[in-house]
């Protein structure tokens, strides 16, 4: 059997980027309005710092307003949530995101709760998630949304597939399966009480890992010829004694069984930002009409 096909998500990512950049250009000239993307900071978790620096960089080269806050790790709940009122009554800001986690004398449900859901880039507001559950238009979290495109980039109409997703996180396993259920397709979430977990997951035609454990899925729980999106980011210790980023599948394995399948780096990462980016353009279109 041959080798599975790479999902390029860089290219998918830049494609996408060009698509949101086009749409920033048509709303300033037809109602001069610029989007804008407001993120917050709150610590100095060197990850989270990487993170909030691309985010900032790919919003202007979309064309948009970027608002960066970085506020110290001593911030108290009060403050943060002071800013969060300023932002959602400021009109240059159509976009609002809280880099999690949060310190602990900040309570993350409240900071969420807080934020305006028309401005709720994230997708994590209550509301939002209602309405992504009842199958009604909303701002959708962008990891599980550019699961979907990734997968659609090989087979566009996913209807009638089975659907397996290992983890079952407010972040991406419940919403990307929500967003399945939309495609029509037939969803399994499984998680680390699932029992035999390999034989469900050999029954997936589409396979969603998103449970943060290093190569956990081994090439002989896939069904040849599946395609297999690997959420996981986990960082290991490689043959020379440095660190190596890995997913949550077991990758030389599984391309050799998979139709196609995500990289790690370079598969579901970059669409993150690229989901944002598109969240935050139709977000400005919503608060503009």
């Amino acid at each position: 059997m041959a080798r599975a096909r790479i999902i390029d998500g860089k290219a998918i990512a830049a494609e996408l980027r060009k698509a949101v950049a086009a749409e920033v250009e048509a709303l300033k000239r037809e109602k001069g309005v610029t989007p804008g993307l407001a993120v917050v900071l709150v610590g100095d978790d060197p990850a989270s710092q990487v993170y909030v620096r691309n985010k900032a960089r790919q919003t202007v080269e979309a064309g948009m307003k970027s608002f960066e806050h970085k506020l110290p790790a001593t911030t108290s709940e009060a403050q943060l949530l002071k800013l969060i009122d300023e932002l959602n009554r400021s009109r240059d800001v159509h976009g609002i995101l809280v880099q999690l986690p949060l310190p602990p004398q900040i309570d993350t449900r409240k900071v969420i709760e807080a934020i305006d859901p028309a401005k709720d880039v994230d997708g994590f507001h209550p509301i939002n998630v209602g309405h992504l559950s009842a199958g009604e238009p909303a701002l959708v979290p962008c990891t599980p949304a550019g699961c979907i495109i990734l997968a659609k980039s090989v087979q566009p109409d996913l209807k009638g597939l089975e659907a397996v997703v290992i983890g079952r996180s407010n972040i991406v396993g419940k919403p990307v399966a929500q967003l399945l259920l939309r495609e029509d397709c037939t969803v399994t979430i499984a998680h680390s009480r699932t029992r035999d977990l390999p034989s469900v997951v050999r029954r997936a035609d589409l396979l969603i890992a998103a449970v943060g454990r290093p190569e956990m899925v081994r090439g002989d729980w896939i069904k040849p010829g599946a395609i297999v999106i690997d959420v996981g980011i986990n960082r290991i210790e490689g043959s020379e004694g440095q660190p190596r980023l890995v997913g949550d599948v077991a990758f030389n394995e599984a391309v050799e069984v998979a139709g196609a399948i995500t990289p790690v780096p370079g598969g579901v990462g970059p669409m993150t930002i690229a989901c944002l980016l598109k969240n935050t353009v139709g977000a400005a279109q919503s608060q503009t009409q």
